[in-house]
């Protein structure tokens, strides 16, 4: 029998990730490719993959009304965004949590990108995804500031994956 190593545990134990919260999160793309822009004098340029990515995203408040999107950048093999939980607006739906609403954007884009992409490559999402909550009015300004400035930041960034948490 193969013993694997374990995977380390990115969510807190004992927090309720379907709580009322703003999330910052990060979604990678699996072996990081280059692969929804490119990066032209510190701005983000969509190719199709990145528009298609970009429609699903912005589509997540249809399918979870709980959910509703602040900032957010796409990147050549990323995305930053910010999502706001907020079981407030409606007491009639479900409370999704922040997983469910990943799951969702993830299995949404790979499908839709999977019809498009023709070179018989398979598009896929890394497993899991990182997240934050944002705890305070000062730290979500930071949060908006960097995501902001992260294309700027590309070059510089690109080949250190512990930037991707800020």
């Amino acid at each position: 029998m193969i013993e694997y190593p374990k995977r380390r545990r990115i969510r807190l134990q004992e927090y309720n990730y379907s709580s009322s919260e703003y999330y910052f999160i990060t979604i990678c793309m699996k072996n990081r490719n280059n692969f929804f822009c490119s990066i032209k004098n510190g701005k983000n340029i969509l190719n199709d993959y990145g528009i298609l990515a970009e429609r699903r995203w912005l589509d997540l408040p249809n399918h979870y009304k709980n959910c509703e999107l602040d900032n957010y950048v796409i990147m050549p093999d990323h995305i930053h965004g910010i999502v706001i939980i907020n079981n407030s607006l409606d007491t009639e739906f479900k409370c999704y949590s922040l997983s469910e609403i990943v799951r969702g954007f993830k299995t949404f884009s790979s499908k839709e990108l999977n019809q498009v992409i023709r070179n018989g490559t398979k598009f896929q999402w890394q497993k899991s995804f990182y997240d934050r909550i944002i705890r305070n009015e000062k730290e979500l300004y930071e949060i908006r500031k960097y995501i902001k400035q992260n294309p700027l930041k590309w070059d510089i960034e690109k080949y250190n994956p512990e930037n991707l948490l800020m």
